[in-house]
């Protein structure tokens, strides 16, 4: 007789069929999702892109010295660029009447700093348009086009707000072999402005201090560069009074060269007005010259510089003149 089959062999198949369930469907769990990889892949991808867009752009950025030998003179930007000056505008340093002085100071510092020698960081303060920033400029292009200069001493301007960044620009200039003036215009800090400690920084006080192929020149109204109600709020609300203002005051003594310009005479201001007039070739009899420039000085209720220059431009346009030497 045959035997009936029994219970255990009969389960066999279902105990065999189950593992064999679980088991499809914990490598389907274990296989890997596409979607990962997809972004991995992605990554990849903008990774390459952004290394073959910043090789473009180190290949066609151009040398720093050759970028330097495009100009004269240059613009700072806070985010690390010079901008070369085509044409700077400035008038020739033998129209610059009344401040023979300080001109003559600040072409033998500049001339001492331009041959390798100790030279001091110059303040120009004083009264408005009596010439500050035309004398850096005529000084720097008188010094530059010497023989031994030889073009060597560039021009640097930044910009009042940007003196923040103005540790950057050293750094930036330090390893060149160019001479550098920086340059700032009608410099001054109002208010809770703290931006002056990068200016002390670099003047005298940092680790690194300043390079010996920069110098520093500065105009301002104010000697000290700070507005009276400023230093007095550092007096009135300080522990030490005395310390505050000397915090704030060292400032200016961090300029070695100070050069005052004071409001000029009536024969200063006929001398400039005559001056431009043989420079650019505009005739007019004296007494007539001497009437208008004094009567154009009255309306504007000051002389300095700026008023003569003004009075000219107005004086040239009247006679069909055209300022070609400008």
């Amino acid at each position: 007789m045959s035997k009936k089959p029994s219970k255990t062999g009969l389960r066999k198949p279902a105990k065999t069929s189950r593992p064999a369930s679980r088991t499809a469907k914990s490598a389907a769990a274990k296989r890997p999702r596409q979607a990962p990889m997809e972004s991995d892949q992605a990554r990849i991808a903008r990774a390459l892109e952004s290394i073959a867009a910043h090789l473009s752009a180190r290949a066609a950025k151009p040398d720093a010295t050759d970028s330097l030998k495009a100009a004269e003179a240059f613009v700072w930007h806070p985010d690390g660029r010079l901008v070369g000056v085509s044409r700077v505008s400035r008038v020739d340093l033998e129209l610059l009447k009344g401040i023979e002085r300080m001109r003559d100071m600040l072409i033998d510092n500049t001339e001492r700093f331009a041959r390798g020698l100790p030279a001091n960081n110059a303040l120009l303060w004083g009264a408005r348009g009596m010439g500050k920033s035309s004398l850096v400029k005529a000084a720097h292009a008188s010094v530059n086009k010497r023989p031994d200069v030889n073009g060597r001493l560039k021009l640097i301007e930044i910009h009042r707000e940007d003196i923040e960044t103005l540790p950057l620009l050293m750094t930036q200039l330090r390893a060149s072999d160019f001479l550098f003036i920086v340059f700032c215009d009608d410099l001054s800090f109002d208010g809770n402005d703290a931006s002056y400690k990068s200016l002390k920084a670099v003047l005298e006080g940092g680790i690194e201090g300043r390079p010996d192929n920069v110098i520093l020149y500065a105009t301002s109204n104010r000697r000290h560069l700070l507005a009276r109600d400023m230093i007095e709020n550092e007096r009135s609300t300080s522990i030490n009074p005395g310390e505050a203002v000397e915090e704030k005051v060292s400032l200016s003594d961090r300029f070695g060269l100070w050069l005052g310009f004071h409001k000029c005479s009536q024969d200063d201001y006929l001398d400039m007005v005559r001056g431009y007039c043989r420079h650019f070739g505009i005739a007019l009899d004296e007494p007539e010259l001497v009437r208008d420039a004094l009567e154009w000085s009255t309306t504007r209720g000051s002389r300095s510089g700026r008023v003569a220059w003004q009075f000219t431009q107005d004086l040239a346009g009247r006679m069909g003149v055209r300022l070609a030497g400008k």
